[in-house]
């Protein structure tokens, strides 16, 4: 139509210049904006979570099925007859035992009795073939082993144990259903003794993921069949509480406690002071250093007690009257007050004393009932670890522990062989937690600092040439520390294997065995004299380990193992046998009393 009409068709140019104008089209096609820059965002280094403390679970109390007792004894009889040859039309049942005390079993169908499960399924199976009651006798009154039973079940408190959980209905004179519900009673409330004793009542693992113990097995029906037939029934049950001369220490610390008075003056033993520092509890402090000064330490500082009395500010003139008490009560002077100088100065108060005490004997039922002639005891709020043998102990050190972040679990193990000049294998949570930050921002930061890195193969690779951010926390190499004067654990590592990479060993940052508190660790046990202890586990003399530290790499194997306890006791016999208090580094006393009130709770409302 253009053409017809002699109109030049227009270039799609000028179009477009009329449309928007030359100089506005121009700058559009020839002078863009920029694409902005991609945004890049910071890589966040993942995080491998340590274990947890839970909210303790209570075991269940389950009814006792008394009709399947009735059932289990009328199989019994059809079992008999059958084996005479003898029909059930037949009247002789003299040979169909069990049934002397059938007719009082019937009686307890509607008996609603409420014990822990295997406690119920034991009195079951026991009473299901038993012949006669243990503890009442024919004319429903207390036999002689029911009458010993009772007073130890009385008596439970002197063990640390709560008499209310295994309190019994009172026997009714006449009423034969009354007397074989206190039978039943009585059997469910001594097995819990008898478990209780044995095992304790808080079951550990169930406290936090610290904790990491074995049951110990208990066949509660052969605890009634030889109750059943013991003339000694006293001696039988007290024989299930631990027999170690710690757990006879802190017995006997209970009585005295119980019998003593408060202390005059109680000072918080969660109390911290540097020197500067402001506090209340300064002023009570130095009252019981003036009231317990010997006549050297009076003649020189006695004037300036006794204007202290009341003091709040830790002035630079006290901080000698504090190291000097220090020194006294045997810590390191270092002048901060803290919770272990209070303990040490002042004491804890009877009631936290108490505390502790019941929380020790609990978990001394965690352990063997009788340690090994020869064994390594480390005590975490203690610091410590000595090495026993031939029941006596022949060394103690000072330690360092772990964390509160990475916290020393308790557990117990066996110790099987010492290494020479480690490797210092990362574990996962610290390569994850303490390294993978810095890899993220320098790949080549474990090549600069001299650690080796292994692929699934074991073939050594750079550092540098991992993409660290590509497999979250699940790294597929391996990151170890070679031997030298840096290395983490020092000359040596003492080794028993477990799943919590928990060990003992040197280090080369001796400074902090000075420290009052010695929670610095990644969770393994640094000894203040590694030489010592393995000279001692492996029974070697300390020339022998020095002539060893002359050579290379290499492990030793223990001849015999030595079982080792990683404990956690806040209240602890020493090697004199008194009873010492320490701080609770990682508030597990508190847990250990929740679990004891949710126990107490769950038992109460059973009962």
């Amino acid at each position: 139509m253009a053409a017809t009409l002699g109109v030049q068709p227009a270039p799609a140019q000028n179009f477009l210049d009329r449309l928007f104008g030359r100089q506005q089209y121009h700058e559009r096609e020839f002078q863009r904006e920029p694409a902005p820059a991609p945004v890049r965002r910071a890589v966040v280094a993942p995080k491998v979570e340590g274990p947890q403390y839970y909210t303790y679970k209570v075991d269940p109390l389950v009814k006792v099925d008394f009709a399947a007792i009735a059932d289990q004894r009328a199989a019994t009889v059809r079992d008999n007859l059958a084996t005479h040859g003898i029909g059930p039309e037949s009247q002789t049942t003299s040979i169909a035992a069990p049934a002397d005390i059938a007719d009082e079993l019937n009686a307890l169908a509607d008996y609603d009795l409420r014990a822990e499960k295997e406690i119920a399924v034991a009195i079951r199976d026991f009473y299901a073939g038993a012949q006669q009651f243990i503890w009442i006798s024919a004319d429903g009154r207390l036999t002689h082993r029911g009458e010993a039973a009772l007073g130890v079940l009385r008596d439970a408190d002197k063990e640390g144990l709560d008499p209310a959980d295994y309190a019994v209905p009172p026997i009714v004179a006449g009423d034969a259903a009354a007397a074989a519900r206190f039978e039943m009673a009585m059997s469910a409330r001594v097995l819990r003794y008898v478990r209780d004793s044995q095992n304790g009542r808080v079951n550990p693992n169930r406290i936090s993921g610290y904790h990491d113990f074995a049951p110990k097995p208990l066949d509660m029906a052969h605890v009634l069949d030889v109750l059943s037939d013991t003339f000694a029934v006293a001696h039988y049950l007290d024989s299930w509480h631990p027999k170690t001369a710690q757990y006879a220490a802190l017995k006997a610390e209970l009585v005295t406690l119980r019998a003593s008075q408060e202390n005059e003056i109680v000072v918080d033993p969660q109390t911290f002071i540097r020197p500067g520092g402001r506090s209340p509890e300064l002023g009570k402090l130095l009252q019981i250093i003036a009231r317990d000064a010997d006549a050297a330490m009076s003649a020189e500082y006695g004037a300036l007690l006794a204007a202290s009395a009341d003091a709040e500010l830790y002035s630079q003139e006290l901080v000698p009257v504090i190291k000097a008490a220090q020194v006294k009560a045997g810590l390191k002077d270092d002048g901060v007050i803290g919770p272990r100088t209070v303990a040490a100065i002042a004491g804890n108060s009877k009631a936290d004393r108490l505390r502790k005490v019941l929380v020790a004997m609990e978990q001394s039922r965690w352990l063997p009932q009788t340690f090994p002639s020869r064994h390594v005891f480390i005590n975490v709020p203690a610091y410590e670890a000595v090495y026993v043998e031939g029941g006596e102990q022949r060394l103690a050190m000072r330690t360092v522990v772990g964390k509160n972040a990475t916290q020393t679990f308790f557990f117990q193990d066996d110790i099987d062989y010492v290494e020479f000049h480690p490797y210092w294998g990362i574990p996962r949570s610290i390569l994850v937690n303490t390294y993978l930050p810095k890899l993220y921002n320098d790949p080549s930061y474990l090549d600069r600092i001299g650690y080796e890195v292994t692929d699934s193969k074991g073939r050594a690779i750079s550092s540098s040439s991992v993409n660290w951010a590509a497999y979250g926390s699940k790294i597929p190499f391996d990151v170890r520390q070679p031997p030298g004067p840096k290395n983490s654990l020092g000359e040596m590592k003492i080794m028993f294997p477990n799943e919590h990479a928990i060990y003992m060993h040197d280090t080369p940052e001796k400074h902090l065995f000075d420290r009052e508190n010695r929670n610095f660790s990644n969770g393994c046990i640094r000894l203040q004299d590694p030489r010592a202890m393995a000279a001692a586990v492996l029974g070697w003399s300390q020339e022998r380990i020095e002539e060893r530290l002359k050579g290379k790499n290499g492990q030793v194997k223990l001849e015999v193992k030595v079982p080792v306890y990683v404990a956690y006791f806040t209240a602890w016999p020493d090697a004199a046998g008194k009873v010492v208090y320490y701080h609770d580094v990682y508030s597990r006393d508190a847990h250990m009393q929740k679990a004891f009130d949710r126990i107490h709770d769950a038992r109460a409302a059973g009962a």
